[in-house]
């Protein structure tokens, strides 16, 4: 048997070629063109644990009491999207249902992989195992059966997508860098990480404005706000609104932690969520104005940042523990005639 090119190529080319290869790849330009679905398609990100989930399961629940469609798609690997809104059930996530389907030689029903509750309907990507895959890849091929479902033709009210904030390869991006979603909301704290993190995601959205793409902040959620008041001065500094305050509350906290909605109408905390509701759908997608390094730190106290610590540069009697003898170099030098 005769191989063909190709196939003698793929012996002697390694896997760190074709990973090159892959991610050489350049996703589709940005889109250009107004919006012209009526569905509001959202992108709400922050760091891991700052409070994405328990913001979106409140949010989208107040939402579909006040008459709305939603859909609440989690984008994190790890799952924890809709377990607020279940009550601390997991649901089957589309990754993983796709994979048994596709063994079992069957197609995936959306029945399979969209729940709802009180007129939520939510669903969630997932994720690979640990060391097993790459969680973007892993976001782009959920999406890509979603469309496969019909996704572009629901008709949902709001569609808001939970992702990471703080991963930065090119999965976790695909809302801000192929316009698919009109606007993106970030989660943050009166901490530095996840004002690090925002800003991140603001310096996404002003790269691809630049590559003429669509996408805007429109604003910040605070989360367990304890008043300090460094995530109010970031979202001032950026040009972006607040959306909402969360206090730091400790029967928001404990009633979070047995899994309980606390964004219904008529409770304690409903003003708060019905405030953020009428935000969401109201606030422009603005290009933020992501801050340097420097200036992010110049938003907390000297004694928490380090500041004030000067840099000094190492030597190679520092490296190897002992004074380096300086040794000729091997640069070979031609006299010029």
């Amino acid at each position: 048997m005769t191989l063909d090119g190709d196939q003698q190529g793929f012996g002697r080319r390694s896997m760190t070629d074709y990973l090159r290869d892959e991610a050489a790849i350049e996703p589709d330009p940005a889109a250009t063109g107004e919006v012209t679905k009526e569905t509001q398609i959202i992108a709400i990100y922050g760091k891991g644990g700052i409070g994405k989930s328990f913001t979106l399961a409140n949010l989208s629940y107040m939402m579909a009491q006040q008459g709305k469609k939603i859909l609440l798609i989690g984008c994190d690997p790890k799952s924890d999207t809709t377990s607020l809104l279940f009550g601390g059930r997991a649901c089957p996530t589309i990754i993983e249902t796709s994979a048994a389907k596709k063994a079992a030689g069957e197609e995936v029903q959306i029945g399979d992989v969209c729940f709802k509750r009180d007129g939520v309907f939510a669903m969630e990507l997932g994720g690979p195992e640990v060391g097993r895959g790459c969680g973007g890849r892993g976001i782009i091929h959920g999406f890509e059966l979603l469309e496969k479902l019909g996704f572009h033709d629901w008709g949902f009210d709001y569609v808001l997508l939970d992702f990471l904030g703080d991963v930065v390869c090119g999965g976790f991006g695909l809302p801000i860098a192929r316009d698919m979603c009109q606007k993106v909301i970030v989660v943050g704290s009166n901490d530095l990480q996840s004002l690090y993190v925002a800003n991140n995601v603001c310096s996404a959205v002003d790269y691809f404005r630049k590559l003429g793409g669509n996408v805007g902040v429109a604003g910040m959620v605070i989360n367990k706000d304890d008043g300090t008041g460094e995530a109010q001065a970031f979202a001032s500094s950026v040009g972006i609104p607040v959306l909402a305050a969360i206090p730091a509350d400790e029967d928001i906290r404990r009633k979070s932690a047995n899994y309980q909605i606390i964004g219904r109408p008529g409770t304690q905390w409903a003003p708060l969520f019905e405030e953020l509701a009428s935000n969401v759908a109201i606030a422009p997608p603005v290009r933020p104005d992501p801050l340097t390094q420097e200036g992010l730190l110049g938003l907390f106290k000297s004694d928490e940042v380090g500041r004030g610590v000067v840099l000094e540069p190492a030597t190679m009697a520092d490296m190897c523990g002992v004074e380096a003898a300086d040794k000729p170099s091997l640069e070979v030098i031609y006299d010029t005639v």
